[in-house]
């Protein structure tokens, strides 16, 4: 399989601290980072040869196979709900990385359009711990609702090949 063919083009929602620690790995793995937050991260983004969104409608715009959710738990139902999921332009995997799974995982299911497919997971590690590598650090996850099993494998590899 060619790099191209296992590249995923994965938006970030809230470019703080984790998710500036999980963007260094994907873009290592040659993955496309787009990113959005509260807190305009433009700079940082362009030095990082991410493409930075102010505006949440351009972001979804942007035609990603993963929008990975790295908020905060209590602002995930305002920062979901905020967003025209009208705007997608296609069926897009949704990906927590909440340390709590039963309220990601409801709000979800509640909000997003059935044909987008859900992914829960727990990296039991972060910027601190996993600052020298992931190797021997423990991932979960849980498959809520996939069809598209070859993004979410695609995907769910980011982890496995860093962790073993």
């Amino acid at each position: 399989m060619s790099s191209s063919s296992k590249s995923l083009k994965i938006g970030i929602v809230g470019f703080g601290t984790f998710g500036q620690f999980l963007a260094n790995t994907m873009i290592k793995q040659g993955h496309t980072l787009t990113a959005t937050s509260r807190t305009d991260y433009s700079q940082l983004c362009d030095q990082m040869g991410i493409h930075f969104f102010r505006d949440i409608t351009a972001f979804l715009d942007a035609d990603m196979d993963v929008i990975l959710l790295c908020t905060s738990i209590s602002s995930l139902s305002e920062v979901v709900g905020s967003m025209p999921l009208a705007c997608l332009k296609r069926p897009t995997l949704f990906v927590d990385v909440l340390s709590v799974k039963e309220h990601p995982k409801n709000l979800l299911l509640k909000v997003l359009p059935e044909e987008s497919d859900i992914l829960c997971t727990h990296p039991m590690f972060g910027p601190v711990s996993g600052k020298n590598g992931w190797q021997n650090l423990t991932f979960m996850f849980d498959k809520v609702r996939i069809k598209d099993e070859v993004t979410c494998s695609k995907f769910l590899q980011i982890f496995a090949s860093e962790v073993s």
